[in-house]
């Protein structure tokens, strides 16, 4: 018995339809074409890309039937096509005076208003057809005007369109997609939580509406509430990768390392390794104080993503973490040959330069750090007390006298100088230098102390820090 086969008769029926169509351009006798007909042979040249033979099937067929709408409409699409839009809109109101009923005239006018920079034409439009329609067509018709929104960029009413379709229709899976980005985008959390607790009591199985509702917690910070909720998505789809992705970053912002961890393992084992995933499973090692398994991870998401300097400079401060400064700076050198105006790069340089003794070394790195950010006080902190410890005072104190002007004069540096005094012998500017400090930021004492512990062996620097708190307690 001969199977059916459904391809091989649509090619026939076409090849047929071709040739009726041959003979009626031909003015071949009795030749004839049902409305119908017209119709497969417009699409045909349109799938084609075909556009001219697709308008002179259409304006024949206009011609043989001039009340069909349907027809019109067609020719009206190969306008767009043609980028003639006046045209197309002239066409579609001769439709639209023969049936007002159908929706490609409504969705092919909006095209065309759109394509003329009418959006507010658009906008009515659709407004108006949302009441001729129901069921599936006017849930294309809020589709068609939350694309005008967002080109017109009314955002909130992008989401105001998608609430309607979903409830209209709660488990339409392009509005749920949509509308998680869509609340993100605009904050409306709280309506996002009522409207999928709405789905969830109707639908309890719809695994979007557990993952939208999980989301809109997290927009909200209510990190626990949408790990239950995620937790609800994967039981019902136990592959749902991103539910687990956005379960992982919920259980960072809880600190719940471990926890994250292993979601984010599932993540790897469900999609396509990503260098943000295996980046995120290196934090959270590097939180846990595993800064082997963190630099594994690191490494692999650096193989990903090799421009990133950032990897390198993680990795580097997991080997930091170690004390294992040769294999720190090596990283470092790499994260600079990428990107050599990082201070923080530099800064990190600079601290494992000086570990391993190497003052000459740490100070060209840390004054690097200075250059690249003269505002920040980290940087000028390590360039100073590098110099101090390493003897290099007149240096030092130059350094300080620069980062007092670049930083408005922060306490801390004046505590520096005055230690930088003494230890110059220059006892009497460096007492002037202490009190000056202390009045203005007594807490801060313990940086100067912390610089250099013998200096409380100095005593009138003893006398000086007594006489203040005497002072302060009175």
């Amino acid at each position: 018995m001969k199977e059916n086969n459904p391809r091989r008769e649509d090619r026939e029926q076409i090849r047929e339809l071709l040739k009726q169509f041959d003979n009626l351009r031909n003015g071949r006798t009795n030749s004839f074409m049902e409305e119908d007909a017209f119709g497969k042979i417009i699409d045909y040249f349109q799938e084609k890309e075909e556009l001219s033979r697709a308008m002179e099937a259409a304006e024949m067929g206009a011609e043989q039937y001039p009340y069909s709408a349907a027809l019109l409409i067609k020719k009206a699409d190969i306008l767009l096509a043609n980028r003639r839009y006046k045209d197309a809109l002239d066409v579609l109101e001769q439709a639209a005076l023969l049936d007002s009923s159908d929706i490609n005239l409504y969705i092919l006018k909006t095209d065309a208003y759109l394509a003329l920079d009418q959006q507010e034409k658009a906008v009515a439009l659709l407004e108006e057809a949302l009441g001729l329609f129901e069921g599936d067509d006017r849930t294309d018709l809020l589709f068609e005007l939350a694309d005008v929104y967002d080109d017109y960029e009314d955002l909130e009413k992008v989401f105001d369109c998608l609430k309607m379709i979903l409830e209209e229709e709660p488990n339409n899976e392009e509005a749920l997609y949509k509308i998680c980005f869509w609340t993100d985008f605009t904050g409306r959390n709280e309506e996002s939580i009522r409207l999928h607790q709405r789905i969830i009591d109707e639908y309890p199985y719809n695994e979007l509406a557990w993952f939208n509702l999980a989301a809109a917690y997290q927009g909200l910070k209510l990190y626990e509430k949408a790990i239950d909720a995620y937790q609800y998505a994967i039981t019902i789809d136990e592959k749902f990768d991103y539910a687990y992705r956005n379960m992982g970053d919920a259980y960072i912002r809880l600190r719940k390392y471990r926890e994250a961890i292993d979601v984010l393992l599932k993540v790897n084992e469900l999609a396509k390794p990503e260098d943000v995933i295996l980046e995120a499973i290196g934090h959270c090692f590097d939180r846990l104080k595993n800064f082997a398994q963190a630099r594994f991870y690191y490494r692999k998401a650096s193989h990903l993503r090799q421009d990133d300097s950032r990897l390198y400079y993680k990795i580097a401060t997991t080997y930091f973490n170690e004390q294992q400064w040769e294999s720190c700076i090596k990283q470092l050198d790499t994260a600079l040959k990428i990107h050599k105006d990082q201070a923080e790069y530099n800064l990190l340089a600079g601290e494992a330069y000086r570990q391993l003794g190497k003052a000459r070394e740490a100070v060209q790195y840390f004054s690097q750090a200075v250059r690249l950010r003269p505002r920040n006080t980290a940087g000028w902190e390590a360039l100073i007390r590098c110099q101090f410890l390493a003897g290099f005072f007149e240096e030092a104190a130059a350094q300080t006298r620069a980062a007092l002007q670049h930083t408005g004069d922060k306490p801390l540096f004046i505590y520096y100088y005055a230690a930088i005094l003494f230890a110059m012998g220059k006892s009497k500017e460096g007492l002037l230098q202490l009190e000056k400090a202390l009045e203005q930021a007594p807490k801060q004492v313990k940086k100067f102390v912390e610089l250099n512990p013998a200096i409380l062996q100095h005593q009138q620097v003893v006398d000086v820090l007594a006489r203040y708190r005497r002072k302060k307690s009175i």
